[in-house]
């Protein structure tokens, strides 16, 4: 059995048993379960499936065939029917690295943004906004940041086998059942992280972007700790439960976008592949403008600060 099998049989059995447990979870709590919600992510899910099977599979296994043929070495998990666990453990940083960086884009970049922006649609969090992932991928193209692991050597179905388990680890993360886990937060993505990753609150945006460990973060400074309630959602939050809608908003403010400012380059660009909510007149926040924002009005006035050190004398 190889990865991508192994994962798909074993993820089933846990994606089902964490999905009771929440609900039950729910109904211990008294804390109603948003069904709405969980309903358009197993459609979005469902649509993102059916169309992958029409188009025969998804982009990074269209570009497979291609991208091997400058591979620098062959590099199976499996060698005469033993797994390689050297390999194994290579693939499993390699692509941890690059999902972060994938990921890091999805939320910098806007055309890549068109599509993970359906994940953090939801307001409220459940383990099922872990299948709501939208289904515009192919336009997008985020996935072909994962190319380098093929010009290494490793086998595509390996890679994908690979980035199936880091998206099933993922699972778990979207939930408000479990807390915070101690020593296991430092090197590993937890509940806790996730939270922070999906929150609108300015300090937890553009944060927490790490698959199953949460050390890219804190290498590159993009990580935050859980310190205050998490608002879920988009800083305009999607109030529809339109599937079609959810899946597609951003693409539509995308078009908005280019039909108004098509005639300037350099607008088009920023509208295109600047940071989301970037605007050429200032009339919208990108992430870091709004976290800017709220920390100048949150900072206490030179006065008060004069008047508080007095006192303190």
């Amino acid at each position: 059995m190889n990865l991508i099998k192994m994962v798909g049989v074993y993820g089933l059995v846990y994606i089902f048993g964490l999905g009771i447990a929440e609900i039950l979870w729910h109904r211990k709590k008294g804390i109603p379960y948003n069904w709405r919600e969980s309903g358009v992510s197993v459609i979005d899910m469902m649509l993102r499936n059916g169309l992958g099977f029409l188009l025969g599979g998804g982009l990074l296994a269209w570009v497979a065939p291609w991208v091997q043929q400058i591979a620098i070495a062959d590099l199976p998990l499996k060698v005469a029917g033993a797994w390689q666990w050297g390999r194994v453990a290579g693939l499993f940083v390699g692509l941890e690295f690059l999902y972060y960086w994938m990921h890091r884009w999805d939320h910098e970049i806007r055309w890549f943004w068109g599509t993970h922006a359906v994940h953090h649609s939801p307001n409220s969090m459940n383990v099922l906004t872990a299948i709501r992932l939208g289904w515009t991928q192919t336009i997008s193209a985020a996935v072909l940041t994962l190319t380098p692991m093929l010009v290494i050597g490793f086998q595509v179905q390996d890679i994908l086998g690979m980035f199936a388990f880091n998206l099933l680890y993922q699972f778990w993360l979207h939930t408000d059942m479990i807390g915070k886990l101690g020593w296991f937060e430092y090197a590993f993505n937890t509940p806790s992280h996730h939270r922070v990753h999906h929150g609108s609150n300015p300090r937890y945006l553009d944060k927490n972007y790490g698959g199953v460990v949460i050390i890219f973060d804190r290498m590159f400074g993009t990580f935050e700790e859980e310190t205050e309630k998490v608002v879920y959602g988009l800083v305009s939050p999607v109030i529809s439960i339109n599937p079609i809608y959810v899946a597609l908003h951003e693409w539509i403010n995308i078009g908005r976008d280019v039909r108004d400012n098509w005639r300037y380059p350099a607008r088009l660009r920023g509208y295109l592949f600047g940071p989301p909510g970037w605007s050429h007149d200032g009339s919208r926040g990108t992430s870091a403008q709004i976290l800017d924002s709220s920390l100048s009005e949150t900072a206490p006035s030179p006065l008060s600060i004069v008047t508080s050190t007095g006192a303190r004398a």
